[in-house]
């Protein structure tokens, strides 16, 4: 166990390096953040003089050393279009995309998991065909989309919830949270039902399929013949062993809920990493586009690593191995 981690380490450091190279290396050629910075009437000496108070005169490879030795110790250098640091404007922008995708992936688990169970042991009765045509419209609709309607249904037609912002939050130093508050709660829930939404059809498709794979196989047969009950045949033997494919999608689209929560962030207004990104793009703020980037890859390989664990808890075959 304690190689495997320690090879898992070495790997997430290499990668973390490549994904800073590649992003700072692409960054440099969405536009020129001078010319944002002090617009098309700007003489030469000022460009000058700005370029080289951001230490943009200097090579490239002599750019990334800084970022990457900042980086390192936890600074991102400043924001060019707000001037202050990176690190303090993610860190404010942490938590609301944090708790926007982790309340998704908690509605895509506690719905999908039970609806894909369900549509396995019950196949054809009418739920389960309603619940096989919802999540072909899940799949099928774009993010945007799913939140337009939702906004026009549930925001403008019926006038129960918010359509925009994060609305009261309770703070503590740097963190914050809606989930303490009415409006916090209310705000939160059409962003996140927009953001499960693909999540949910996705993994209850998943659990669907690997539950009729597992119900086939001889060890279930056999358990039938030992004489045990249908439910621990179902939960005890069937779903534990559908987990385990379960857990690896369920991981990455953690990952994929905090990274690509932009468009969901950018059609209500959520003020998270996304929107952070999508402001720093308009004006060409390497180093937020770059900080944001590398916190996205370091997210996924912290998940990807506890992923794997966690596939020990699940999957005795895999300790047996291991000890092997």
């Amino acid at each position: 166990m304690l190689a495997f981690v320690l090879r898992r380490l070495i790997q997430a450091t290499l990668v973390m390096v490549a994904v800073a190279f590649f992003s700072f290396m692409l960054f440099q050629y969405v536009g020129d953040p001078i010319v944002f910075l002090l617009g098309q009437d700007a003489t030469p000496e000022q460009i000058i003089a700005l370029r080289k108070d951001l230490g943009l005169d200097q090579p490239f490879f002599i750019q990334f050393w800084h970022f990457l030795i900042n980086a390192v110790q936890g600074e991102f250098g400043l924001s060019l279009r707000q001037g202050a640091k990176v690190s303090r404007l993610i860190l404010e922008r942490l938590p609301a995309t944090l708790e926007l995708a982790f309340v998704a992936a908690f509605f895509a688990l506690a719905l999908g998991i039970p609806m894909g169970v369900y549509s396995a042991l019950k196949k054809d009765s009418v739920i389960t065909k309603f619940f096989m045509t919802i999540s072909l419209i899940g799949v099928s609709l774009p993010t945007f989309l799913i939140g337009i309607l939702l906004i026009l249904i549930f925001a403008v037609g019926l006038g129960w919830l918010p359509s925009f912002g994060r609305g009261e939050v309770v703070k503590w130093g740097t963190l914050s949270s809606g989930l303490f508050t009415v409006d916090g709660i209310k705000h939160l829930i059409l962003p996140a039902c927009t953001l499960a939404i693909f999540q949910l059809t996705l993994i209850m498709r998943l659990v669907r399929s690997e539950m009729l794979e597992v119900l086939r196989t001889d060890y279930i047969k056999f358990a039938r013949a030992r004489g045990l009950t249908n439910n621990s045949i179902y939960f005890g033997h069937a779903l534990r062993n559908t987990l385990v494919p379960v857990i690896t999608i369920t991981g990455l689209q953690l990952g994929s809920l905090i990274a690509f929560a932009i468009i969901t962030e950018t059609v209500f207004q959520w003020p998270g990493m996304g929107l952070l990104f999508i402001q720093a793009v308009t004006f060409a703020d390497i180093p937020v586009m770059a900080a944001y980037l590398c916190l996205i890859a370091l997210i996924f390989v912290i998940i990807n690593l506890i992923v794997d664990l966690l596939y020990f808890v699940v999957d005795p075959r895999l300790r047996t191995g291991g000890h092997g």
